[in-house]
This record gives C-alpha cells, structure tokens and sequence, in this order.
C-alpha cells in the first residue's frame, strides 16, 4: 500500500482518498465509489460515518490538519 494523506478541513470533515469501503463497528460495509471521501469529524452526521454537512449548522470549529500515512 502506498503513501496515503487524510485531510481535515478547517471547521468541516476529514477528506480521505477514495474510492474505498467503509468497515462499520458491528460488521456493516459501505462502499464509496468517490475520488474523495468527507467522513463526519463533528459527531452530528445522519450519515455517520460520512459528511452531511451538519458541521456548518451546528457551529462545529476545529482546526485543519493534514495526516500522511507511509504505508510500506
């Protein structure tokens, strides 16, 4: 597996690269067929674990940060 890199955004969710399958506590799957996936960093989603954009109503604030896995 190569290098991958997890983006937050500033106030909103982590942007990860896709497409990927979602591995669910309790066994469920969810594939997402995007080049970019908004996963849910504010905890309100409907859509857990994906972004429904919640954050923007419910006054969500985090700082941005980007993560990078070196995978070998």
């Amino acid at each position: 597996m190569g290098d991958v890199r997890i983006k937050a955004r500033l106030n909103g969710p982590y942007l990860v690269p896709g497409p990927l399958t979602l591995r669910i506590e309790g066994g469920d799957e969810k594939r997402v067929d995007q080049e970019t996936v908004a996963c849910c960093r504010c905890g309100g989603s409907k859509d857990k674990p994906l972004c429904d954009g919640t954050h923007r109503s419910i006054g969500f604030t985090a700082a941005a940060v980007s993560i990078e896995l070196n995978r070998d």
